[in-house]
């Protein structure tokens, strides 16, 4: 990932710390406080020398989000080359994805920049390879597959950044519980008009004590369900 150099050019001083201190502070970074958070200058910080010497591994920001984007895929990657075959495409494929899913709760921004570029997440393409060889096994059209693993991961990405986000400020500061914030909009829905939404008002118990992972959970089975009826496995 590193360009490899034979001198330090004009400018810049060589450094001692690795690619691998490198990425691993700047993830540090974002699970703390996000992509603002991470600064070429609060990087130097962490590793004890100055901005520049930064440049000596990356060009600019956008390139490090990928590299550490990458470098979190990796490990995400490794949980699921270990996870065993059940025998079954689809059931495979469910568990790779819902690893996928407890990495990006984890660190919600993952999410916005997971394969954003291939071309340096060498990583991240080798987990959509993984995930779209388990399609292979099924009697699907190569469209059919792209579809396939598109809604998957797009259940995924999307269903674990939303979970992912920061609560609203009165809970983390312990104003209020989950369960309170979510029983104030539910008790509000249930003063609206039974004619007008009759929809919410049949679901409203659900939301007010909803899981999010079983909520995300259901909406993946749902997806895979569909899956196996179109390859009729």
């Amino acid at each position: 990932m590193a360009r490899p150099k034979t001198a330090a050019p004009e400018g810049r001083q060589r450094v001692s710390h690795s690619m691998e201190a490198v990425l691993t502070q700047a993830v540090a970074l974002l699970d703390e406080a996000g992509p603002s958070a991470l600064t070429f200058r609060a990087l130097a910080q962490r590793l004890g020398g100055g901005v520049g010497s930064i440049y000596w591994y990356v060009d600019g920001k956008e390139q490090l989000l990928d590299l550490a984007t990458d470098h979190v895929i990796g490990g995400v990657l490794g949980a699921v080359e270990a996870h065993p075959s059940s025998g079954d495409p689809i059931d495979d494929l469910r568990a790779m994805a819902v690893t996928l899913f407890d990495a990006i709760v984890d660190r919600p921004w993952l999410g916005a920049y997971f394969m954003r570029n291939t071309d340096v997440q060498g990583n991240s393409l080798r987990l959509y390879e993984a995930l779209g060889q388990k399609t292979l096994g099924l009697d699907l059209t190569p469209r059919q597959r792209f579809h396939a693993v598109s809604a998957v991961v797009g259940v995924v990405i999307g269903t674990a950044v939303d979970i992912g986000q920061e609560p609203p400020q009165e809970i983390l500061d312990g104003a209020t519980t989950r369960e309170e914030y979510l029983g104030r909009y539910a008790d509000t829905w249930r003063a609206l008009d039974r004619e007008r939404f009759p929809f919410v008002l049949g679901i409203v118990d659900e939301f007010a004590g909803h899981d999010d992972a079983e909520q995300f959970r259901a909406a993946l089975d749902l997806t895979l369900a569909g899956l196996r009826l179109q390859a009729g496995a």
